[in-house]
C-alpha cells in the first residue's frame, strides 16, 4: 500500500515499542478499545509487528524483532 487510507487522519508521528509478546500486547491493547491497523504481521524480514493510530495522531508500532535479540542472546 503506497497511500494512506483516506478515512484516517494522516500520522503525525510513529513510535514503535519492542515487546516480548506482540500477541499478547496486541490482545490487551484491543481489550482497551484501540482498533489496530495491522495486527501481529510476520514481515518478510522476520520482525513481528502490530500497528495502531493513537488518539492522538501517532503511529505507533509493537514489535518484536529477532536479529536485535541475536546479541543479547550470545551475551548471557
Amino acid at each position: 500500500m503506497n497511500e494512506w487510507p483516506a478515512d484516517l487522519p494522516a500520522p503525525t508521528s510513529w513510535l514503535e515499542f519492542d515487546v516480548e509478546d506482540v500477541a499478547e500486547a496486541s490482545e490487551e491493547l484491543k481489550a482497551k478499545g484501540y482498533t489496530l491497523l495491522i495486527a501481529v504481521k510476520k514481515e518478510p524480514w522476520g520482525q513481528t509487528v502490530t500497528r495502531l493510530l493513537s488518539p492522538e495522531g501517532i503511529l505507533v508500532g509493537l514489535t518484536y524483532t529477532p536479529l536485535m535479540r541475536e546479541s543479547e542472546a550470545g551475551s548471557e
